[in-house]
């Protein structure tokens, strides 16, 4: 009979579980956005915190129906933001507390792992780890925006070390913030992603955004921006504007990286990777020798996929 591995993700705006079986199938893949005010910007710890305990028995629902709770042999959770010392957000004490509770009553292992690693693992389980051992990747969501240089270790989990990215806000924030200013709901990256995709318009203007090396900055474009709103431009042609930036700001990152850094793999994790524009347009920017791989967008927002899949590596080496 198949054994499970549980994961679970406590992100700032997501609580998911997932469920895999030790050949790395998903059985369960389960998710719950947290509620943003309309008009708000994001959540304050404390109630993105609230929010995930009250969803967790909702999701964990799904797991009883599957009658297979004493086939689980470990658990393994989300911790902290970074696989870094001090690395830490109260979201993810939800994590902890529901996976050692789970642990200790079906006396099952427990481990954790970092979002940043659940992030990079669920996504290379979507391409079917076709990169090598060592590779970049852009870790673009709505708190991050870091180029990443990552190492598989031997046994579990990746050496990860932050070789560039914004100085300043994310692209996330960057998306989030013009989309709520235009008056769409937070988070609104898909809905600006949808307009920018979908448009047939053309920008005659540029907006300067600051590269120096792998590092970016974002502030300069987001202040032109909300000129740009406050003049009532059209919504299609700001859409547009953003990710003209993005793509702008990547392309740079990515550039330098591959040609200093010696590595011409290069994956995109985190919740701004599924965008349609990027993945349209971001590879006409970066120089032919370097591989470019795109997650699933399922594998690319917040998901517990990459926890459970860490946790089934684990629970492989023990046995």
């Amino acid at each position: 009979m198949s054994e499970y591995v549980l994961g679970i993700d406590t992100s700032n705006y997501t609580t998911s579980i997932a469920l895999v079986d030790m050949d790395r199938n998903i059985i369960l893949d389960k998710r719950q956005l947290l509620k943003v005010p309309k008009g708000k910007r994001g959540l304050r710890q404390s109630d993105a915190l609230f929010q995930h305990i009250n969803n967790m028995p909702l999701l964990f629902k799904e797991i009883r129906n599957l009658q297979i709770c004493d086939r689980i042999k470990g658990v393994c959770v989300s911790s902290k933001p970074r696989p870094i010392n001090k690395s830490y957000m109260p979201v993810f004490k939800a994590s902890t507390s529901f996976g050692q509770t789970i642990s200790n009553v079906l006396g099952c292992k427990y481990f954790e792992c970092s979002h940043q690693e659940n992030h990079i693992r669920a996504a290379l389980h979507s391409i079917n780890g076709q990169v090598g051992k060592k590779f970049l990747a852009v870790h673009i969501s709505g708190g991050t925006t870091e180029l990443l240089s990552v190492k598989r270790n031997s046994k579990i989990g990746y050496t990860i070390d932050i070789i560039g990215g914004s100085t300043d806000i994310s692209v996330g924030q960057f998306i989030d913030r013009t989309g709520v200013k235009m008056g769409f709901d937070f988070p609104a990256g898909a809905q600006l992603d949808k307009i920018a995709s979908n448009s047939n318009g053309k920008i005659t203007e540029e907006v300067k955004i600051f590269t120096k090396g792998s590092e970016i900055s974002l502030s300069g474009p987001e202040t032109k921006i909300s000129k740009l709103i406050e003049k009532k431009i059209d919504k299609e042609y700001i859409s547009l504007l953003v990710f003209e930036c993005i793509i702008k700001g990547l392309s740079s990152m990515i550039n330098y990286a591959t040609k200093n850094y010696n590595i011409n793999e290069v994956i995109l994790v985190g919740g701004v990777a599924s965008s349609n524009f990027i993945k349209a347009h971001l590879c006409s920017r970066i120089k032919d020798s370097t591989s470019i791989y795109f997650a699933k967008a399922s594998h690319c927002s917040d998901n517990a996929i990459g926890s459970a899949l860490i946790g089934a590596e684990a629970v492989f080496q023990e046995e």
